[in-house]
């Protein structure tokens, strides 16, 4: 009774100010007419890119929370996974879509461990190479070319020519992924975005880089890429979607002064997902 409306899990961090993670998805999918249940992997005050901020990790929960998931019986449209921070984390992802994915669930995974070709701080090589575990249970996997590299174990290139890219999509379809894009691709003035579907020939999304790098903007694509493929939206126009809407968010965010610690303003354009 209670699988009336299509439901996406979103597994990820909170924030309470500072739009990322979880804070981002809930209104992204909310928007797209599609119930967003959160599961949280720790609680933030503010994201980390602020001088300071209270953190409490949520893993020692997360087993507890998911079995009330399971008593209701709830069913899920799909499974959106984003930054997990511990091994722990990536064996209670896996455990949860073992457990709640069927032939109809769509999985998206959002292998959040880096950028620039280096891991972020809080990451180490040996989580890295356990986020590997998740690759097979992706339908639709949204790495950066860090996060490429490091998943198919392939020297970084800021720059990769086609052929790189298609090798290291190809590598990482055969474990599992039918759908990968690439995201966020550096050339001159745009940012460049690597569609592959396989069995078809890969496209490309070309989006034009507005003001600085900011926290968040990686959720909303991963969100509205979720939401799009639970909603029946083609893969490519689905990628094409979340790059037009970041890019016009990206605009007003400028516009409007915001600090670089805030995200972005895509709560100025909700309405049009």
């Amino acid at each position: 009774m209670h699988n009336k409306q299509k439901k996406i899990a979103v597994i990820n961090d909170i924030s309470g100010f500072g739009k990322c993670s979880l804070s981002v998805s809930l209104p992204v999918i909310s928007a797209m007419k599609i119930q967003c249940c959160p599961l949280p992997t720790s609680v933030f005050s503010n994201h980390t890119g602020f001088e300071s901020f209270f953190y409490t990790d949520f893993t020692e929960y997360m087993s507890r929370y998911i079995d009330e998931w399971e008593k209701l019986g709830l069913k899920f449209a799909g499974i959106l996974s984003g930054f997990l921070d511990s091994e722990k984390q990536i064996e209670i992802v896996k455990d949860f879509i073992e457990r709640f994915k069927t032939r109809d669930t769509i999985t998206v995974i959002d292998p959040v461990m880096g950028d620039y070709g280096k891991l972020y701080p809080t990451y180490s090589r040996e989580l890295a190479k356990k986020m590997k575990l998740l690759v097979p249970y992706a339908d639709i996997l949204t790495p950066n070319l860090t996060e490429a590299c490091i998943l198919t174990d392939t020297p970084y290139t800021a720059f990769p020519e086609e052929a790189l890219l298609f090798s290291i999509c190809e590598n990482l379809s055969r474990m599992g992924p039918e759908k990968i894009v690439i995201s966020g691709l550096e050339s001159g003035e745009d940012l460049v975005n690597y569609v592959f579907e396989k069995g078809e020939a890969p496209k490309t999304v070309r989006a034009h880089k507005v003001g600085v790098c900011r926290s968040g903007t990686g959720d909303v694509f991963s969100s509205i890429i979720a939401g799009d493929a639970v909603n029946g939206v083609g893969f490519f126009d689905s990628v094409k979607h979340a790059c037009e809407f970041i890019e016009k968010a990206l605009k007003r965010t400028v516009e409007l002064g915001t600090p670089v610690t805030d995200g972005i303003c895509f709560e100025e354009f909700l309405k049009e997902l």
